[in-house]
């Protein structure tokens, strides 16, 4: 993987709504409507530096210094600047199931989406970042800054909206995902895909072995019905590793390595991130702060270091700890992934995708799935009936799942938005789920945000017809007299308000749904309160 150089005279990579601008040398005059000025006093004013409103750069420039030495600086980001790169760590003892995986060499890849300052930063604008957490087998790089046009203009992608508001994104793939490291006898290996059950008497008739799992979503036999023709050539194979590939603190030892690795690149201004995750992600942050963790140390130093935490589409409902279930824990580590099941994270109840109209984003899924083959070269290679036709299967580690759960929340201490679709069919992400994630955080700073007509996938869904223009009030984040753009505006915009401020629609606390066509109120009443 080609890893770009970070630098402060990196060329910008613009997103799709983003301008270009002039670039202008050290001690350069300022615009010609300051020239004037200029020449008669010899000094400018230093403009304020902010972000019209929270929801999208503007172009602003103004100047650093006084005297004809003077350097221009730019108080909103001019484009976004991407680089991939990896974080090499050494697998700790005992904390992969497997044993044969102590003490490995083993390496995180992160995919980082920042703001550019042509001109460089005004001094006064601060700096923020966040950490953005992939669920259990869609991979952060891809979900988060997919590169697909939204409705309307601008991007889908979450993490170049965010570092087009000045915040520094950084989206890892964790152990097992994407890029970062599988091993060969890990997931890089079909045969240890699941193999066919256990009889009900516990044997197993067949010469390659059997499998169990505790988990609905780890099937069974997917070497069976998944890789049979390619890459196994019509005979399945035996494990060469018989565990589960990982339990949720070997992930959250990920999470606080890109922490760290943010804070030291991004330099935020208060030494802290926010901390983002969704789906199983959301179980991993809350982890991540849960201060009485007992596998890892210095939980404390670790939620020193986050401000604010965002849980979307949270998985919730499990053990606090790691339990071994009746049956025995998943016996087997890598499970894999169709297009078909990454289009399921777009599912809604029955009717309601006819009356949500342009929820799914026209070729979004196929945008969303082509980054998911990119990320994953191996698996690309693999399914399908015919060898020379594969495909593609997404790779993705099995686990144990534990650590969020109504005692968790109580205990958290972090302020936290809690966002998710109304319409989500996830069964650990239901909902209800969110409402009890909410109502048993006891921090007073915490938003409760339900968005109606967005599915698993609000981040990534859009909005078309006559729904779209509200009957009264206007779209959160949007302009008055402009149709909702759908669920990824309002996501994009909450972020870019929680993450700056610590509120949603001004509000530090309470519960707001977000109607059909974009427009959010508070819980109990029926005004309009977007923006």
């Amino acid at each position: 993987m080609r890893t770009t150089p970070e630098s402060d005279d990196q060329a910008p990579d613009l997103g799709m709504n983003e301008r270009p601008k002039r670039w202008e040398p050290a001690g350069a005059l300022p615009p010609r409507a300051h020239r004037t000025s200029w020449a008669r006093r010899g000094w400018l004013l230093l403009g304020v530096c902010l972000i019209t409103g929270v929801f999208g750069p503007g172009n602003t420039v103004a100047a650093a210094g006084t005297g004809s030495s003077a350097r221009p600086c730019d108080t909103v980001p001019t484009g976004t600047g991407v680089q991939d790169y990896f974080l090499d760590f050494t697998v700790p003892p005992g904390l992969m199931p497997d044993p044969r995986f102590d003490g490995r060499a083993a390496r995180i890849h992160v995919h980082r989406v920042r703001p550019v300052y042509s001109h460089g930063k005004c001094s006064s604008v601060p700096n923020r970042a966040a950490v953005m957490v992939h669920g259990a087998t869609i991979t952060g790089p891809a979900v988060f800054d997919v590169r697909h046009r939204a409705p309307g203009g601008g991007s889908l992608s979450a993490q170049r909206a965010l570092a087009g508001a000045g915040i520094d994104t950084f989206a890892p793939s964790l152990l097992g995902f994407g890029r970062s490291t599988r091993f060969e006898d890990g997931l890089d290996d079909p045969g240890n895909a699941s193999l066919r059950p256990y009889l009900p008497d516990c044997s197993c008739p067949h010469p390659e072995g059997c499998d169990r799992t505790e988990v609905p979503f780890f099937p069974l036999d997917q070497q069976g019905s998944l890789l049979l023709n390619n890459p196994l050539d019509g005979q399945r194979r035996a494990h060469s590793s018989n565990f589960r590939f990982a339990r949720v603190d070997t992930f959250v030892r990920d999470i606080r390595q890109v922490i760290d690795d943010a804070i030291a690149r991004a330099k935020p201004a208060d030494g802290k991130v926010t901390l983002l995750g969704w789906s199983f992600g959301g179980q991993l942050v809350a982890r991540t702060l849960y201060a009485a963790n007992p596998v890892l140390p210095d939980s404390a130093a670790v939620i020193a270091k986050v401000n604010r935490a965002v849980f979307q589409s949270s998985a919730f409902g499990n053990p606090t700890e790691e339990v071994t279930p009746p049956a025995g824990f998943t016996s087997f580590p890598l499970r894999l992934g169709t297009q078909e099941g990454s289009n399921g994270t777009w599912a809604m109840p029955p009717g309601r995708d006819a009356a949500c109209t342009g929820h799914i984003v026209a070729n979004s899924q196929s945008q969303l799935w082509t980054q998911l083959m990119e990320e994953d070269g191996l698996g690309s290679t693999w399914g399908g009936d015919e060898p020379e036709h594969p495909t593609g299967l997404v790779r993705a580690p099995s686990f144990s799942s534990y650590g969020w759960n109504t005692t968790v929340a109580r205990q958290l201490t972090t302020p936290a938005l809690v966002i998710h679709g109304l319409d989500d069919t996830q069964p650990l992400a239901a909902p209800s789920n969110q409402t009890a994630i909410y109502d048993n955080l006891l921090v007073t700073n915490k938003v409760l945000v339900q968005v109606q007509c967005a599915s698993h996938a609000l981040l990534l869904e859009g909005c078309s017809g006559p729904r779209c223009t509200p009957q009264a009030g206007t779209p959160y984040g949007g302009r008055p007299g402009r149709p909702w753009s759908g669920p990824h505006a309002t996501y994009q915009a909450a972020l870019i308000e929680w993450i700056t401020n610590g509120t949603f629609d001004g509000a530090a606390n309470g519960h707001f749904i977000v109607n059909e066509s974009g427009v959010a109120n508070p819980v109990g009443t029926t005004g309009n309160s977007g923006a």
